[in-house]
């Protein structure tokens, strides 16, 4: 049987270029990055996959009156198991893409899909055949693998030994909060605690890393409230960029010693408060800046609690506003906690053993600081993993998916579903 499922998956060289090119073809951009949002391309394919055979789809529309149609669709799809009753395998890939970025950068058009053979990476390896196009890796490389794996038991006529479920989610690119984060709260019964969840949208070169972990993410945007004055004149003013300066300093260093814990797991093995963003205040050099704004970003440890670390940001902060006489105050765009997949899950075991199969590749459990929508899923208590094999060209000018990684990861997904 395998050997029957893994012959069609290589002879449909044809189907997984012809899918790649239909979805390049449809730009899936968040209104938040000047876009329309994802529903051409959620039509496309779910008309696709109806011509292909798979026909149990669901849609679920978040309300978003910026995206065209006023929605941010993602789209699920059912392949019946022999066992529906124990633990569905759900593979969840994301529809949305990020914009091309700077034109002169691609040596071809973005929303069209070119082959190509050759060529060296950096490091002088040898390059595949690819498709280049941009969302071809990120994240169409997972999506189609997913529906390749799951065409080769329906055109084969072979019962997954579990059942099956394929979500192709909205908004993984800029938050998730008309995705994954929507459907959880208004699709409760969707998922069950038992489910296993496979997110290939993340991974390495070789297929080695599987992740089950994730650093708890916190971004703040600080606004520090001082008095405007003559930059001769500070004894008449509150330094606001000085005492933001002061802040940036304090948390980087303050933060760092007190959670200052490492894990083997991650990379780098401890929690990182980087100041970033630093947002303009006054246009001259000779005026005192009544207000200033900078932005940090922090990656933590799972095992601090982000309510921790809110503690000792605002302990830091009341020192400054005393020192330099001003008031800030500051919001999180993000601040997520992750919850770890245990090692020893059978989703990551059985990942584990199909990649070995079909890569030849001795994995191993990672954690990274980049935040996922795996999160969202392990906060629920359901087991996801992110995974697939990838040069990870994600978001960056001529963009490209190897064919060959499609193919294969298909077959590790295959093997999920029928083992």
């Amino acid at each position: 049987m395998k050997g029957k499922i893994f012959s069609f998956i290589d002879n449909s060289v044809p189907l997984l270029i012809e899918l790649e090119t239909e979805l390049c073809k449809r730009p899936a951009i968040s209104p938040d990055a000047g876009g329309e949002g994802e529903l051409d391309k959620c039509v496309f394919l779910e008309g696709w996959l109806k011509a292909q055979g798979i026909t149990q789809l669901e849609r679920f529309d978040a309300p978003d009156e910026r995206a065209k149609g006023g929605v941010r669709p993602s789209l699920a799809a059912t392949i019946p198991g022999k066992n529906d009753a124990g633990p569905r395998l759900w593979i969840m890939s994301h529809i949305d893409v990020v914009p091309p970025g700077e034109a002169s950068l691609w040596k071809s058009d973005p929303w069209t899909v070119v082959q190509a053979d050759g060529g060296t990476r950096p490091d002088g390896s040898p390059l595949g055949p690819r498709l280049i196009g941009r969302g071809a890796e990120d994240n169409q490389q997972g999506l189609t693998s997913s529906v390749l794996a799951a065409l080769s038991l329906i055109k084969l006529g072979i019962t997954p030994s579990r059942t099956v479920k394929l979500l192709f989610a909205a908004d993984e690119e800029n938050g998730s909060a008309y995705g994954i984060a929507w459907i959880i709260k208004n699709k409760p019964e969707l998922f069950r605690k038992d489910d296993m969840v496979l997110i290939p949208d993340g991974g390495d070169r070789e297929g080695a890393g599987i992740e089950i972990a994730e650093k708890n993410l916190v971004w703040a945007r600080f606004v520090t409230h001082g008095l405007q004055a003559h930059g001769s004149r500070p004894d008449q003013g509150a330094n606001a960029h000085l005492a933001g300066a002061d802040l940036a300093v304090r948390l980087h260093y303050g933060l760092s010693e007190k959670f200052a814990d490492h894990d083997p797991l991650f990379e780098p093995d401890y929690s990182t408060f980087q100041p970033t963003k630093k947002e303009a205040n006054v246009p001259n050099i000779n005026t005192i800046p009544g207000e200033d704004v900078f932005c940090m970003d922090m990656r933590i440890l799972p095992r601090y609690p982000v309510k921790a670390v809110l503690t000792e940001i605002d302990r830091i902060k009341t020192e400054v506003e005393a020192k330099h006489k001003v008031t800030i105050t500051y919001t999180t765009p993000q601040c997520m906690e992750s919850k770890p997949t245990s090692a020893d899950a059978p989703l990551v075991k059985l990942l584990s053993q199909s990649a070995a199969e079909v890569y030849g590749v001795k994995t191993k459990p990672i954690g990274i600081g980049g935040g996922t929508v795996g999160a969202y899923l392990r906060n629920e208590g359901i087991d996801s993993a992110v995974w697939c094999r990838i040069d990870d060209t994600a978001h960056q000018p001529n963009e490209y998916a190897i064919i060959g990684n499609i193919l294969g990861d298909a077959k590790v997904m295959a093997l999920l579903m029928i083992d």
